[in-house]
């Protein structure tokens, strides 16, 4: 997003204050809930005066706080960015001293839709989560139907709406942002080169039309794939006629392949090499010294340092970057906790808000397409590390 259309708004993170304060304190004390992950039935030892209460299906019904879902995948090949995302719900919680939420995680790898149906079952309100597009495609119909939003950590605008709210990072928003700030440093002639697939696609659609916004030129795109040699081709096609920006929409490790061979054609060897929101993801982009001068747009890592380092404190490990997203979905939910009483339906229509949210990756809101808009940085690669070139705004005029 631009500059020009996204004005600093004095406030928009207080309301999160209590989570960031702490998180830049020291480690907070436990509070008196832990979310849990639900545990397999268990079976006690009968009693000599068996109870005559009616036992209830499910986990035991909490009156003083919300029930919250935590759907992702805690075991199979994405149990690594599950566990991460559960592991930053519990630090959010600790760190607000919420005692409202109990949160309570169901694991995925068995089927989205059955965790969503148990969730339900056991009286949640409020599902955050799932991870992937196809499993919030399965979840949405569920939830809908039982009148309680998803907030996904999917990236996929076509699963938004109706009841689901995507907190992922959006590549065309990326996109926009980067070449923006491309077109205010001069940069009028653009090519693309774009990994084949649903996100080059898209990508491809969003680079387009943000170029021809600005005023700016596509001179080409190509797209390349994993077979050997695909990149190169590409990149030889791209350099028939000499450009001065070549956005590359792909992971970081993507970037790092293409760069040096960019550098070596004809089109591109002055060129100012472009990246996407993928790039953040990479903790070691940075460290490329073949990406040394390269612009990228994401969303701020103003707190995400501080984050990281609490959290391998307390974990042992160092946390998925897309982890944060679970750390600003508990403090959304704490603050709209304040006009939500337990038991009752999630009330839905605080998510559109239009002063929106903030946290760990900055201002956010929610727009009526159920898609996150978020206050964007440009990153560069410099030095062995990225510096911000172009800070986010605060938040959103109107």
């Amino acid at each position: 997003m631009a500059d020009a259309t996204v004005n600093p708004q004095r406030g928009i993170l207080r309301w999160a204050a209590l989570g960031l304060a702490a998180l830049l304190a020291a480690c907070a004390s436990g509070p008196r809930v832990i979310p849990e992950t639900r545990p397999a039935p268990t079976v006690e030892a009968p009693r000599e005066r068996p109870s005559t209460r009616p036992i209830s299906p499910g986990l035991p019904q909490d009156v003083e706080r919300h029930r919250v879902a935590l759907l992702v995948p805690m075991t199979g090949p994405n149990a690594g960015v599950g566990k991460s995302l559960a592991n930053a719900t519990q630090l959010a919680i600790l760190d607000t001293k919420s005692d409202v939420l109990r949160i309570t995680t169901y694991d995925t790898a068995g089927g989205a839709a059955n965790a969503a149906r148990q969730a339900i079952a056991d009286g949640n309100k409020l599902i955050l989560g799932p991870l992937l597009a196809e499993e919030a495609r399965e979840v949405a119909p569920i939830a809908r139907a039982a009148r309680v939003p998803v907030l996904s950590f999917s990236n996929d605008t076509a699963v938004a709406g109706n009841g689901t709210y995507l907190l992922g990072y959006s590549p065309a928003q990326s996109i926009e942002r980067v070449v923006d700030y491309a077109r205010a440093q001069g940069v009028t002639n653009f090519v693309g080169l774009m990994t084949s697939g649903v996100y080059g696609e898209r990508a491809s659609t969003s680079f387009l039309r943000a170029v021809e916004d600005q005023g700016g030129k596509v001179l080409a795109m190509e797209t390349y794939d994993g077979r050997p040699g695909s990149m190169t081709s590409a990149i030889t096609k791209l350099s028939r006629t000499p450009y001065q920006a070549v956005l590359i929409a792909g992971s970081g490790a993507s970037g790092v392949t293409a760069a040096p061979i960019i550098r070596k054609s004809a089109g591109g060897k002055a060129s100012r090499i472009l990246g996407t929101e993928l790039w953040n993801t990479d903790s070691a982009i940075g460290s490329n010294a073949v990406l040394n001068g390269a612009w990228f747009a994401s969303v701020p890592d103003n707190y995400y340092r501080t984050y990281a380092t609490k959290y391998r404190t307390r974990f042992g490990a160092a946390p998925y970057r897309l982890s944060t997203l679970g750390y600003d979905a508990v403090l959304l939910t704490v603050r709209i906790a304040r006009e939500w009483r337990p038991g009752d339906i999630f009330p839905e229509r605080r998510l559109v808000a239009p002063d929106g949210f903030g946290g760990l990756d900055g201002a956010f809101r929610f727009g009526r397409d159920g898609i996150a808009e978020r206050a964007l940085e440009v990153q560069e690669v410099k030095g062995g590390t990225t510096v911000t070139i172009s800070p986010a705004p605060t938040g959103f005029g109107g």
